[in-house]
């Protein structure tokens, strides 16, 4: 005869039946370590989201670029079907649907591809918490390894002081690069190419 408090008794319940994905699960504690390095070899991260809040919130579309002695060497680029509405609001940003995630993989089914992918390079994100947030999250399904984070938005302080500000989209202005924005893949070769100006004006 089980003798415990029937809330204990619910809550063990409760956790034993969980899923492993729960719609509100907290992200995962940072694993990552900031770094400030100038590196050569390293992978541009970059996710696209139906929300900011990492753990609740889920990927739709992934970016990742792989770059060897600063040159492209290797590219991730697909949609991830959430399990979760897509809002007008993020469709408006994004350009992504409801519609163009329908038949696309989920996140546990190409989580381990990701990993492959980055094959423990340091990570380089603009605005790295966010990026980084959603990927540990991601812990929850599959071991995430600690990765070294650069992140160009406390590079580009350092090194780039003539804007008013080091958002990725003004960023892109200043150096007059092509941006094609809320593009996963877009956003990463804007970063690659911001980082790659951090360190030659910091070198």
């Amino acid at each position: 005869m089980d003798k415990r408090d029937p809330r204990q008794i619910l809550e063990q319940k409760m956790r034993e039946t969980r899923p492993k994905w729960a719609r509100n699960q907290a992200p995962s504690p940072k694993k990552y370590k900031p770094s400030m390095e100038l590196v050569e070899n390293y992978v541009v991260l970059d996710f696209e989201t139906t929300g900011l809040r990492a753990g609740s919130d889920k990927i739709i579309q992934i970016g990742a670029v792989k770059y060897i002695g600063h040159n492209r060497e290797d590219t991730m680029y697909l949609l991830i079907n959430p399990e979760q509405y897509i809002s007008p609001t993020i469709t408006r940003i994004t350009g992504i649907t409801n519609a163009d995630v329908q038949d696309a993989p989920t996140i546990e089914e190409v989580v381990d591809e990701l990993i492959e992918f980055i094959e423990g390079l340091p990570i380089v994100a603009h605005n790295a918490p966010f990026d980084m947030g959603f990927l540990y999250a991601l812990d929850k399904i599959a071991p995430i390894p600690e990765y070294t984070v650069i992140d160009t938005v406390k590079l580009a302080r350092k090194a780039i002081r003539e804007t008013p500000n080091h958002k990725l989209g003004t960023l892109a202005q200043y150096l007059q690069l092509e941006h094609n924005a809320h593009d996963a893949l877009g956003d990463c070769l804007v970063t690659a190419e911001i980082y790659q100006y951090c360190v030659s004006r910091i070198k």
